[in-house]
């Protein structure tokens, strides 16, 4: 089996195939055009540049595109960087397809609206109830193959619902810890909290940003989602505002991209919740790439951080 390429070390040379995830296009120093590239494939994805490049390249290396690739793994400013010393289009001989550089979540598609199905089914309020399961209805299809991002988390196949199922079982278990919490609430904001995306970003393969998406966010188009659903279905009341405000308001902060800070105890728990998930999948997905003793590269995400992982934690693992 192929190695992946995020779990090549610096100084080990590649001969691979990877998946375009994106390109950016720059000018260098020296007047000439190059193009930034993020290639992957299941294991993640890593940057690569393309020096002097021409208006074919241009043309050719586009995202969604599978190249052949070969050069060295390197080292820039702390990150992993592919130095290319050769790079050409796949063609149909070599055999390779899309679905073989992509990573997907670990539940499959049925199992996680299973879940998600039973959390809305364990809904008391039926305002509530009825909203969350008819946004979650119009927009399923897209929404068990979308990424929860374009980076940072959960940025694969089926992210988004793996990231929903996630953050709705460690509600589960907090609200154990804490009855007074309004699990009806706090259940339809974390399914309803990110349903924008899949009109945000552009779909599950190499997602980039849409008009939409650029333009109004995908918190704006789920607080508006949740009005027109709403009047859709003849729903007032203050279920309906305080919905919206959970949507509005789970970045926590301004800077953040939220208009409101969390005003309702359920708000808060949702933000506190989302940024946990996210932030241990960050780490996981880093940490996954080194061996113990060994530092990640910085994560932006993270405050440029550098994680650790103990040599200690290898033998702990064993067996599990």
């Amino acid at each position: 089996m192929q190695k992946g390429i995020t779990h090549y070390k610096v100084g080990e040379f590649f001969d691979v195939f990877l998946l375009i995830k994106s390109v950016s296009k720059s000018v260098a120093s020296n007047g000439k055009p190059f193009l930034s590239l993020v290639l992957q494939d299941q294991s993640g994805d890593v940057d690569a540049k393309l020096w002097d490049c021409s208006p074919e390249d241009e043309e050719i290396y586009v995202p969604q595109a599978i190249i052949k690739v070969t050069g060295e793994m390197t080292n820039f400013r702390g990150k992993q960087q592919l130095k290319l010393k050769s790079i050409r289009p796949a063609t149909d001989m070599d055999g390779v397809r899309i679905s073989d550089f992509i990573e997907s979540a670990p539940l499959s598609q049925d199992v996680m609206m299973e879940k998600i199905t039973q959390y809305i089914f364990e809904m008391k309020n039926p305002n509530i109830q009825r909203l969350t399961r008819q946004l979650l209805k119009k927009y399923k299809d897209d929404f068990l193959v979308f990424p929860a991002a374009v980076k940072n988390h959960h940025e694969f196949v089926s992210g988004l619902a793996f990231h929903v199922v996630s953050m709705l079982d460690l509600a589960k278990g907090l609200a154990a810890l804490y009855p007074t919490l309004d699990t009806d609430l706090l259940y339809a904001g974390i399914i309803l909290h990110d349903l924008g995306k899949v009109i945000e970003l552009s779909g599950p393969v190499a997602a980039n940003y849409t008009l939409e998406g650029k333009l109004l966010g995908h918190i704006s188009i789920m607080v508006n989602e949740i009005g027109m659903m709403a009047k859709e279905l003849g729903i007032e009341g203050e279920e309906v505002i305080v919905l919206q405000h959970l949507v509005l308001s789970h970045h926590s902060k301004a800077e953040w991209g939220s208009p409101k800070p969390p005003l309702i105890k359920e708000a808060e728990i949702l933000h506190m919740i989302d940024n946990f998930d996210a932030k241990m999948n960050m780490m996981d997905r880093a940490l996954e790439k080194v061996e113990p003793g060994e530092f990640t590269e910085k994560l932006f995400a993270l405050e440029n951080r550098s994680l650790y992982k103990p040599l200690f934690q290898e033998k702990s693992l064993v067996g599990k």
